[in-house]
């Protein structure tokens, strides 16, 4: 298994997501694109101790944008949505 600090790269932190970890207890991260379901899954499991039952995997194609006469493309990506178990919780910002 690849190091999960490499899997795991960040948590996702905007309104949708906020929503989806109050009402559905599913976070998001971006995770490395080369890592797998089971790979992300054994991860947040080991990082956050909880218990995870589902783990979506979505591949973001970068935009591309101009800037004048030249272009550029942003970076793929690759996102993952973890539902956990009723009852546990991740908690990434306390007290804000």
């Amino acid at each position: 298994m690849k190091n999960m600090f490499n899997i795991l790269k960040k948590p996702l932190v905007t309104e949708k997501s906020n929503l989806m970890k109050e009402e559905l207890s599913q976070i998001t991260f971006e995770v490395d694109k080369k890592a797998n379901k089971i790979e992300i899954k054994k991860a947040v499991e080991k990082l956050f101790k909880v218990h995870v039952t589902k783990v979506h995997t979505i591949n973001v194609l970068g935009k591309r944008k101009r800037l004048g006469k030249s272009q550029g493309k942003r970076p793929d990506r690759k996102k993952a949505i973890v539902t956990l178990k009723e009852g546990d919780r991740i908690e990434f910002f306390e007290g804000v």
